[in-house]
C-alpha cells in the first residue's frame, strides 16, 4: 500500500466513526459555532451558523455512505 492507499483508509475510518457518534459530533460542531460567535462579538452569526448546518448536514450524510 502506497501513501494515498494509507491515506484514503484513513479518512474511512474517520468517516465511519463520525457517522457512528453523529450526535457527539455535531454537538461538537454546536460548541466550537458557540465559541466562533463569542470570539467574533455576533459579528458573524449568520456566516457561523450557516456554516456549522453545512457541517453537521455532511455528518447525517455518512450516514448513507
Amino acid at each position: 500500500m502506497g501513501f494515498m492507499d494509507d491515506a484514503k483508509d484513513m479518512l474511512d475510518k474517520a468517516k465511519d466513526a463520525a457517522a457512528e457518534q453523529s450526535d457527539s459530533v455535531k454537538g461538537g460542531i454546536d460548541k466550537a459555532a458557540d465559541v466562533a460567535s463569542d470570539k467574533t462579538g455576533g459579528k458573524y452569526d449568520e456566516h457561523i451558523d450557516k456554516g456549522a448546518d453545512t457541517a453537521k448536514d455532511y455528518v447525517d450524510g455518512l450516514d448513507d455512505e
